[in-house]
This record gives C-alpha cells, sequence and structure tokens, in this order.
C-alpha cells in the first residue's frame, strides 16, 4: 500500500480533515471527502454527477452518516461540524487505519473486537458510486444504520434549504430522490440481500442545517450548507460478508457491488500494464499512473464521438485548453495510452479558431474563451511528444492544415495583438485588462501580472514550434525552409532575453515600462523544451536516429543555460516545485489564503506552482548532465501524496516554508511532469 495511515492520523481531527481523497468516473463526475468524513469544502460529495459530460457538474449525495451496533453499543461512524463550531459525533475516533487500494480509498472502523471496513469508488464512463461495507472481524453480525443526505446543485455553490421539498419515491431495494420537475432522478440502491435484513425509512423532508465548510471560510467563501436527509437504509452485515450501497443518475445500473468492484481492479490493472516502468520505478510513482487517469475524461463531439479532453484540477477546475496540452504528454504518451493521446489532440484541432486554441470551457455551458496566448503553442509541443513518440504520419497530415492556419495567424497577427515580431522574430502579447499567459490572476479590472510584451516562455515556445513544423514538414515530404529561416530568425533575437547585470533572463521584454528583469521561472522553459524528453517505448515508435531531428539548436549558450538553472535553483526552488517570483523582489507573497483578493493577488506573486518542478528537473539535467542528483528534486513528491490530497498531486504551496499546500489538491499538469521528469531521467539519463 503506498498510501495507508493508522490511529495517528485518523484519530487526530486536524490531521485526518487536511488529508482528501478523490475517486472519478472519466466522464467529468467525482466523489471526495476528507479521511476523517467531515465535510470541509463545497466541492465534497459522494456523488458529484457530470450531468452533461465532462460538466455540468452537480453536487447530488453529500454524505452518508453511518451508526453501527454491535453487542447492543451504538457506533456513530460519522463526524459532522456545525455552524457553531461544534464537532458532533467523533465519528473519526473509529477508524482503525485507511489506505488506498489503487485509487480505491478503504477505512477500517475499531468496534471493539470487531472491524468493519469501508469502500467507495466509481464506475467508469457512468455517474454512479459504489459504497461497500464488509465485515472483515466480528463475533456476530452487525446492525447498521446507513442516513443518506442528498442535495441538487452546481458543485460551485452552497444550498440554503428554505422551505425547499424534494420528491421521494420508496423502490425495491431503495428510493428515487427527484430535487425537482425536470431535474436528473438519484437513485439510491442497495445489493442487500434477504439474510440482510433490509428496509428503508424515509423522513419527511427533514433537512440537517448548517453544516460547517472550514475550509470554504479559511478562502473566505460561503461555508455553511444545508442537507436533506432522505432516506436511512437499515441492514444486518453478518462477519465476512459485505453490503453496497449505490448511488446514481442510472436506474439500470449493476447492483452487485462485488462484481463492480472487480471491474474496477480489472481496468486500474490494465493501466498499470500500460506503464513502461512498472518494474523500475518506485510504489509512489507507479501509482501517479493511475492518478493519472483520474483527469483523462470525455468531451463527445458530434464530428468526434469518442473525443477525450483533460480535467486540469479537482475539485474546482473544469477542462482548459493550456492545462490539457502542458499535461497531455506527461498523462497519456508517458503513460503509453496513445489512442487517449491522439483524441485529444484531435478533439481540441476543433476548436482552433484564428489561430488560437481556447483557453477554458465555461461550467455552465456557452461559447468556448479565447484569452491564452500560450495553449496552442503548447499544443506544439504535444503534437511533437506524440509523433516522436509513435510515428503516426496519418494524424500528422490530418492536423497539418490546422498547424499551418496557426503558424499563419501568428505571423499576420490574432486577438489581444498576439503576433509575431518581424523585427527580432520573437512572440508579442497583450492589451491592457486582459491576462493571456499561463500567470493568469485577474481581480475585477486589476490584472495582477499582465505581462504585456514578449514573456521568454512564449518566444521559446513559438521557437520549439517552428522547429516542430520543419521537421513535420520534412516528415510529410513539404517545403520546409520557411520554417527553418522562421526558427532561424527566433534564434537570433533570442539573445535579446540575456539580462547580463544579473546572470540570467529578462521575463519579459518591450513591455509598456521597457524590460522587466523581475526573477520568474518563465526563463527555465528556454533551457528544458529543446530537449528530447520522452522517449519511444511501443514497436510504433520513430528510430532513434529520426527522432534527433527535435534536437534544436538551443536558444541560449551553455553558460547562460548554467545560469538560469543556478538562479532558479537559489532563489525560486523548493521541495515542491518553482516559485512564481523569487523573495527577494519587493512584490513577493510568501503566503496564500484569506478571501479571493489576498489570494489571487498571490497567486503568482511567489506562490510555489508544483508542475514547475517537471521542466526544472530536465532543464538540470540538461545542464549538470546528473541524473541521480535529477531524480532527487522529485522525491520529495513521494511525500506529498501522502498529505493534501492523498494519492495525488497539488497545485499550488505557499512560497514560505514549509510550503503547505494549498488550491486544488489533485492537479493534471503537477502529476503529468513529475511523471515525464521521472520517465526522461531513467531513460535520458546520462
Amino acid at each position: 500500500m503506498v498510501i495507508a495511515f493508522g490511529r495517528e492520523i485518523c484519530c487526530n481531527l486536524d490531521s485526518a480533515e487536511s488529508r482528501e481523497w478523490l475517486v472519478t468516473n472519466g466522464i467529468g463526475g467525482y466523489a471526495s471527502g476528507t479521511i476523517a468524513g467531515l465535510l470541509t469544502r463545497r466541492y465534497h460529495g459522494l456523488l458529484v454527477a457530470a450531468l452533461k459530460p465532462p460538466l455540468g457538474r452537480t453536487l447530488m449525495l453529500a454524505k452518508l452518516d453511518e451508526t453501527a451496533v454491535y453487542h447492543d453499543r451504538a457506533y456513530p461512524l460519522y463526524t459532522n461540524r456545525w455552524a457553531d463550531a461544534t464537532i458532533e459525533p467523533h465519528g473519526y475516533n473509529y477508524i482503525e487505519s485507511f489506505h488506498l487500494e489503487g485509487t480505491t480509498p478503504v477505512w477500517r472502523f475499531a468496534l471493539a473486537d470487531a472491524i468493519l471496513e469501508k469502500r467507495i469508488w466509481m464506475q467508469q464512463g457512468a455517474n454512479t458510486t459504489y459504497i461497500q461495507y464488509r465485515l472483515h472481524r466480528a463475533s456476530q453480525p452487525i446492525a447498521l444504520a446507513v442516513k443518506a443526505l442528498v442535495n441538487y446543485r452546481d458543485y460551485h455553490h452552497t444550498t440554503s434549504s428554505g422551505d425547499w421539498q424534494m420528491s421521494l419515491e420508496t423502490l425495491e431495494g431503495g428510493v428515487c430522490v427527484t430535487a425537482f420537475p425536470k431535474s436528473a432522478p438519484l437513485y439510491l440502491l442497495t445489493d442487500a440481500e434477504p439474510e440482510a435484513n433490509f428496509r428503508v425509512s424515509t423522513p419527511l423532508y427533514k433537512w440537517h442545517y448548517g453544516f460547517d465548510l472550514a475550509a470554504e471560510k479559511r478562502r473566505g467563501l460561503d461555508y455553511c450548507e444545508d442537507h436533506l436527509h432522505a432516506a436511512t437504509f437499515h441492514m444486518t452485515i453478518a462477519p465476512g460478508s459485505s453490503l453496497t450501497l449505490i448511488a446514481s443518475t442510472d436506474k439500470n445500473l449493476e447492483l452487485n457491488g462485488g462484481k463492480a468492484l472487480e471491474w474496477r481492479r480489472t481496468y486500474e490493472g490494465e493501466l498499470l500494464q500500460n506503464w513502461p516502468q512498472v518494474s523500475e520505478s518506485p510504489d509512489w510513482i507507479d501509482h501517479l499512473v493511475l492518478t493519472a487517469d483520474q483527469f483523462i475524461v470525455s468531451r463527445p463531439l458530434p464530428e468526434e464521438p469518442e473525443g477525450k479532453t483533460i480535467i486540469a484540477g479537482y475539485p474546482w477546475f473544469s477542462d482548459w485548453g493550456r492545462d490539457t496540452t502542458i499535461a497531455l504528454p506527461g498523462l497519456t504518451i508517458c503513460t503509453g495510452r496513445w489512442e487517449i493521446a491522439r483524441s485529444i489532440l484531435r478533439t481540441f484541432a476543433r476548436y482552433v479558431d484564428r489561430g488560437m486554441l481556447p483557453n477554458r470551457f465555461p461550467d455552465a455551458g456557452g461559447a468556448p474563451e479565447y484569452n491564452t496566448a500560450d495553449a496552442t503553442l503548447w499544443y506544439f509541443e504535444a503534437i511533437r511528444a506524440y509523433i516522436d513518440a509513435t510515428g503516426d504520419e496519418e494524424l500528422l497530415s490530418e492536423l497539418w492544415p490546422t498547424l499551418c492556419e496557426i503558424v499563419d495567424w501568428h505571423i499576420k497577427g490574432t486577438r489581444y495583438n498576439i503576433r509575431l515580431d518581424p523585427d527580432d522574430g520573437l512572440i508579442y502579447a497583450g492589451e491592457t485588462g486582459v491576462q493571456l499567459t499561463w500567470m493568469d490572476a485577474k481581480i475585477g479590472d486589476w490584472v495582477v501580472t499582465p505581462r504585456i510584451g514578449k514573456p521568454i516562455e512564449l518566444s521559446a515556445l513559438w521557437y520549439n514550434a517552428i522547429q516542430a513544423m520543419a521537421s513535420f514538414a520534412r516528415k510529410l515530404g513539404k517545403p520546409h525552409y520557411e520554417y527553418q529561416q522562421l526558427g532561424d530568425r527566433t534564434a537570433a533575437g533570442f539573445p535579446r532575453f540575456w539580462n547580463a547585470s544579473t546572470g540570467y533572463c529578462y521575463d519579459v521584454l518591450d513591455g509598456p515600462d521597457g524590460h522587466d528583469a523581475s526573477l520568474r521561472p518563465n526563463q527555465i522553459f528556454a533551457v528544458s523544451l529543446p530537449l528530447d524528453s520522452i522517449p519511444p517505448h511501443s514497436a510504433n515508435s520513430l528510430s532513434a536516429g529520426m527522432r534527433q531531428e527535435t534536437r534544436y539548436t538551443p536558444l541560449l549558450t551553455p553558460i547562460q543555460q548554467r545560469g538560469v538553472v543556478d538562479a532558479c535553483a537559489q532563489q525560486l526552488l523548493t521541495s515542491v516545485g518553482l516559485r512564481s517570483l523569487s523573495p527577494q523582489h519587493p512584490q513577493y507573497r510568501g503566503a496564500y489564503g484569506g478571501d479571493q483578493f489576498h489570494r489571487d493577488s498571490a497567486y503568482h506573486q511567489g506562490t510555489v506552482w508544483g508542475w514547475l518542478i517537471g521542466p526544472f528537473v530536465l532543464a538540470h539535467l540538461h545542464v549538470y548532465k546528473n541524473p541521480a542528483q535529477a531524480r532527487e528534486f522529485l522525491e520529495p513528491m513521494a511525500h506529498h501524496i501522502r498529505a493534501g490530497g492523498v494519492g495525488s498531486l497539488g497545485e499550488i504551496f505557499e512560497g514560505d516554508a514549509p510550503h503547505s499546500p494549498r488550491g486544488c489538491t489533485a492537479q493534471a499538469w503537477t502529476v503529468a511532469e513529475v511523471l515525464r521528469a521521472w520517465l526522461a531521467i531513467n531513460t535520458l539519463g546520462v
């Protein structure tokens, strides 16, 4: 077991409620909560259904409050915090242990001499959650009463019940809850056999008021919530037997919990079989292969019914263009899931407009938002990695017209003044009031890090894209000289970024106030991007000789590359990623918390970003040729998967030590870049 805790964590409320578990269904839905069983976020719930996959996320089953009766003694196994800050009851005290079985969370409750196990998982491709109880050890059966607390709301909101009355219908084996006419029904069913003495009781519109959501309070958001007690399931579990409750939007579902659990185990076993390093990598890296799958979801289109995309992070992000293109190589190519990568690349090609990929798909639907200057350039890198690893010239030929269109739009200029400067071959982007790079925090009309001008990573990405185009053209037998000339022009102009007075690069050139000499991590891509960092591990891969085409002429001299790596190592590097701004800068913010204004104003002003550890490690490997040391930079992540989002890697961390995790508990590009860097070190290391 990679992730396992005993009473020292489970029975310490501060520790147990700060660790969160996550299971997903591959269509955007999920279930999530804390080890303690305590709700701390509006995003926690046992069924957050994706009613319009991959979005339309709706909280339907909030939690289950279980009470076990064993030898005439009642054991409340649940924990709630109420609006007056009271904790009642203290069910976490009965948790003997917690562990992950693959991605499935497993609790063991100790009730005198009895051990009751609880597992939670979801059915792949369906808005269905299974909650299984198994009496592992006991001297007599246990009577279990399970209160189902339901809701029906957008996952970003909270509920104040008022006089809301839902429709409750008793069914064989459970109940159906309908929040209001034309809402999706919630089926709460069980696989109880006759010997389980199953019965269900339905209280008359009994709301439980005032759940205190502590994490939302810390974030300066509404933190008080009501949930409806829809039904209580009464059943008896004999020693050695199990019983499963199922929450689903589908009435025709698999009611056999044992069979459903076996399907889940088989699915995850197949994921590991595709991972080429499973016999050589440590357990925590192998576990991240399973974690990677949680971000890959369906985005069906009329022309692409099997379309795929990547959820940027749980519990609150949707699929973003930038996050998808950055995370794709690590989540799909490194893990040997070629068809998934191919599907995502084809899906996103359909959204290209005026040479740009969308940055975000709104949760409530509507038109995608085209306000990113870098997502489209990262798309080239994702395609390059895929083609290098698979040799799929059929897909390359299909995407070629779209890629040419993107290049043409950048040459002539597109939205928000995004354009190639013909004088120096560098990419300019930006207008007042718009945030276009990944440092995209905006508060009202205030863009915290506007970076108008020529951000260094855009030109590094452009150079990478143009060199990839030259390589693609040669593979397809098309003229490549135009792209080679564009690349040469960018390579000739790129030295403008070097700041001899500081020994590292400017972050932005030609801005409204001149050059920005702030030490930020964006320059690391000028060293890491040219690396051929995703090796082949497939019979269909290109030969090593052909793949050498992607080893481009460096944009910086060896001395300058070392200067960049050393500056980032000395001022930006932490155990869990790179700071977004040097602590020596007067605008540095080392703490991240409070309301949205305070959080967003610190988001890119010193906050540590986990995904940046991947590019740093690859740049360090490139400069110092020391794979053992490069590998050491990743090892702290083995500890982080046991904190915050257990089994996953988080979005951000505070800039000041001890670098406490903040933001999303599970972030796609963090997981992806750690996997990508690990694989690169172990296959490209010298």
